[in-house]
């Protein structure tokens, strides 16, 4: 990651969707497979065959350092688009994370791995090798559009992406985010509620 990228990612998927106006949100169920992970980086999308993964195959020939690899398919399914050796390749490659509409399997190993991986499912139904796909495409996840290169941020929250053109306008937003929820922080800390930091109390008393 660099270093604008460790500083959305250490903000979270909560924030940084927030600070970009309520946009980006990858609005599907995503399972952390490592607790405790959080990455951002650009995108590197795969668009599968329906249950085949022989794109995966190809697209680590083109993963590079710090990259998200998205994998995905025209519909999402249970179906595995990858287990313990394509994430070592991976891996290896320098892939800062993977996330996958579909299904994982050697989730045991996938763990021992350490790198970061979230995923819609867990099975160990396995995909075909017959359909080349489509690499370095925009493709579609929780309602969000992932073109290539877009930035995604990936927590246990799930997930957000940000065109890359936008990046440096929601940094700014989210520094300035976290700021004001460091005073709120300190408010609350000392007692004070946030029914009436907000003036929640008064617009009630007044529209009693």
């Amino acid at each position: 990651m660099t270093a604008g990228h460790q500083d959305l990612a250490a903000a979270g998927v909560a924030t940084v969707y927030e600070a970009a106006g309520r946009r980006g949100l990858l609005d599907t169920d995503l399972e952390q497979l490592v607790p405790g992970s959080r990455v951002a980086g650009p995108a590197r999308t795969v668009r599968c065959g329906q249950d085949d993964n022989r794109a995966v195959h190809e697209a680590m020939t083109r993963l590079r350092p710090g990259e998200i690899l998205v994998l995905t398919m025209p519909r999402p399914a249970p179906v595995a688009l990858i287990g313990e050796l394509l994430a070592t390749q991976a891996q290896v490659r320098g892939a800062a994370g993977i996330l996958v509409d579909a299904a994982v399997r050697d989730v045991d190993d996938l763990r021992r791995l350490g790198l970061p991986v979230w995923a819609r499912w867990r099975r160990v139904r396995g995909a075909a090798k017959d359909v080349r796909g489509e690499l370095d495409v925009p493709v579609r996840v929780g309602g969000a559009t992932i073109a290539p290169g877009d930035i995604v941020i990936l927590d246990a929250d799930g997930g957000v992406v940000v065109p890359p053109e936008t990046v440096d306008q929601v940094a700014v937003a989210v520094a300035a985010r976290l700021d004001r929820e460091a005073t709120m922080r300190a408010r609350l800390a000392a007692g004070e509620l946030s029914y009436d930091i907000h003036g929640l109390r008064t617009a009630d008393e007044v529209g009693s």
